[in-house]
């Protein structure tokens, strides 16, 4: 059995998409599967070295730049790379306009499928009219997981139950692997960063949490001017924090891995390091829980919901838990 997984992005949406390849192996042991995301995220996907052959697609890079020649170049060469394989079944998980396309461009065997989502879940931003590609629409719930979603679009489509924990293929920490800028010791990772100022945890509560843990170490990563400057506010304050250089998605994925303890808001690299099964605490502020909290394991602690962010001392609390607990 050849399958395609098409889900582009982003890079927490990516990462809750990877349980899927397990499932359908463990269902179907001689399949190859095959995946579309955006380029930025091929790393990612590449992790799990059960996923065949990655696809890259480039549209955040290609709609900069359209009316080139050479960008016209690459779009044709990724359809024909696209379409040198006949599926099996092809999943879109995400429910777009422009993942829909991809699946209408993929070829299918006679008597393949193309499967997708009959509907969103609560506050996605899923588009009805990629229901045009599917041959097969599953229903959910609207309340869905974000990792079962996928999951159980596979789970109908092919005939088996989803009754196992969500396993994301992804390798143990190995200290032969450990980036040289990660220190040596033992080490926190606050993801404080995200895009929506309503999802972020208040500055003094960092600061809070920070001098609780010392002396570990405590690493500020950051991806925009605007978190740099809330880094290094929060390091200002605390002797054991130490502002990180600007990193690679890959290098930020390695220091969630990593750490002792990773504690972040709603974002991708807080969910990368429950997914890795690190010590976690989730800080829900202004996002539902239901959605992506990690609820596969007991190393990972999920407070707050939406309009309901924890206080310092509640994750306090958790983060001495799960450093005591190991």
């Amino acid at each position: 059995m050849k399958i395609l997984l098409v889900r582009v992005s982003s890079l927490g949406d990516v990462l809750h998409n990877l349980p899927m390849v397990a499932d359908i192996l463990r269902h179907h042991p001689g399949a190859t599967i095959d995946w579309v995301v955006e380029e930025g995220y091929t790393s990612l996907v590449r992790l799990n070295p059960h996923v065949r052959r990655i696809i890259p697609w480039a549209l955040r890079r290609w709609r900069k730049s359209l009316g080139k020649p050479e960008t016209r170049a690459e779009i044709k060469a990724f359809f024909r790379s696209l379409r040198e394989e006949e599926y099996d079944v092809v999943f879109d998980t995400q429910g777009l306009l422009k993942t829909g396309i991809i699946m209408g461009a993929a070829r299918v065997k006679r008597g393949g499928k193309k499967v997708g989502l009959a509907n969103g879940s609560e506050g996605s931003g899923y588009e009805g009219i990629s229901r045009i590609f599917h041959t097969e629409s599953i229903p959910l719930s609207p309340r869905t997981h974000a990792v079962a979603r996928g999951r159980m679009v596979a789970g109908a489509a092919l005939g088996y139950a989803v009754d196992t924990p969500p396993d994301f293929g992804l390798p143990a920490p190995q200290a032969a692997l450990r980036p040289a800028f990660l220190p040596e010791a033992d080490y926190a990772v606050f993801f404080h960063g995200t895009a929506r100022d309503a999802k972020k945890w208040a500055h003094a509560n960092w600061i809070a949490l920070g001098r609780a843990l010392a002396p570990m170490p405590v690493l500020l990563p950051w991806g925009s001017q605007g978190e740099l400057d809330e880094a290094q506010s929060i390091a200002g304050s605390l002797p054991n924090a130490r502002v990180l250089p600007k990193l690679s998605m890959m290098d930020a994925v390695a220091t969630a891995q990593h750490a002792r303890l990773a504690v972040g808001v709603d974002t991708g690299l807080t969910h990368i390091a429950a997914a890795f099964v690190r010590p976690t605490v989730e800080i829900y502020c202004d996002s539902p829980k239901w959605k992506t909290e990690g609820n596969w394991s007991a190393n990972i602690v999920n407070l707050g919901d939406m309009k309901a962010p924890p206080s310092a001392p509640e994750v306090i609390a958790a983060a001495r838990r799960l450093l005591e607990a190991v």
